[in-house]
């Protein structure tokens, strides 16, 4: 069996991995173009390039497969299968007809719930005790194609994105494996979604980072966790940008205004500022222009900041 593999970031080099691991036969890998990044802006290469380099894999890079020169050569490497994570690009009807026994997609939710661009973002967002991944195929209506295969974990309370991500890559990549092997054989039956129970969302810009302090406690936690690494969540201190890296919601907590900072009685290592409803306990800051540390170094060397009104 021949596969092409489409993917693109850190997340979806275990599936890529697994593959070659089970001696599956990767023709092509293809992966976004290299981008400008950094200060620099020197060209760097998407992890999954990275990783098939190192594993002698071919590696094609087109800024689009909708070219009929990029149609047949990918249509010349014969695949059986084509294997998608994270791509980056929407798959046209002619590259889906392509392989014989489909594209199959790796998503990081439980579908029909959460479809789009940040599932996992979608998630925690929506107060959800668990996130998961399907394997599926390919439709040219973005994730609505049946599902193959399902695995959920739970979503612990200091769970962001980047950590479930990390654990989502592995989970995905053994689903991947068991539900591509049972697929190939004819021993799964393809389990339609149900559209009515779906959702989208899609990219967030960096500007929803910014912290409204006049939302619920709740509310702002569960978007300083789901925007953790991207587009992380912040607010302005004396014309500074100030990141919450790490908090927790204390609903229970009388809040003394919106975007007031004080200090929170037996809670060593914390700071709270107030919100709409409760009070955000804040662990871990990072004022602009310098690393991250734990609120108790913050306030060190920021003594002025408790008392203030954010933004500042």
């Amino acid at each position: 069996m021949h596969i092409v593999f489409m993917g693109s970031p850190e997340f979806a080099v275990p599936a890529l991995e697994q593959l070659v691991l089970n001696k599956f036969q990767v023709v092509a890998v293809y992966t976004q173009p290299d981008r400008p990044a950094g200060r620099g802006r020197a060209l760097v290469a998407p992890p999954i390039k990275v990783a098939a380099l190192n594993m002698d894999l071919t590696v094609v890079q087109p800024e689009t497969l909708r070219t009929e020169a990029e149609l047949a050569r990918l249509a010349g490497y014969k695949p059986d299968v084509i294997v998608v994570c994270a791509y980056g690009q929407i798959l046209t009807q002619a590259v889906l007809d392509i392989p014989p026994c489909q594209c199959i997609n790796v998503h990081f939710s439980l579908l029909p719930k959460h479809r789009g661009a940040s599932p996992v973002m979608s998630a925690i967002l929506a107060g959800d005790e668990f996130v998961g991944v399907s394997i599926q195929l390919v439709r040219r209506k973005l994730d609505t194609g049946p599902v193959l295969a399902r695995a959920a974990i739970p979503v612990a309370p200091q769970d962001n994105t980047g950590i479930l991500m990390g654990k989502l890559a592995v989970v995905g990549a053994n689903l991947l494996l068991e539900a591509l092997t049972g697929w190939l054989r004819g021993e799964i039956e393809p389990l339609p979604q149900n559209d009515k129970e779906s959702n989208y969302f899609s990219q967030v810009n960096k500007e929803e980072g910014e912290i409204d302090w006049s939302l619920p406690a709740l509310n702002i936690w569960r978007r300083v966790r789901a925007f953790n690494p991207w587009p992380g969540c912040y607010t302005t201190w004396r014309g500074k940008q100030v990141k919450i890296i790490a908090a927790e919601a204390l609903p229970e907590e009388r809040s003394p205004g919106a975007g007031k900072v004080i200090a929170l009685p037996g809670r060593e290592g914390e700071l709270g500022i107030g919100t709409g409803e409760g009070v955000l306990g804040v662990f871990q800051l990072q004022l602009q222009g310098k690393r991250a540390v734990s609120a108790a170094e913050f306030l060190r060397g920021q003594r002025d900041f408790l008392g203030d009104e954010l933004p500042d």
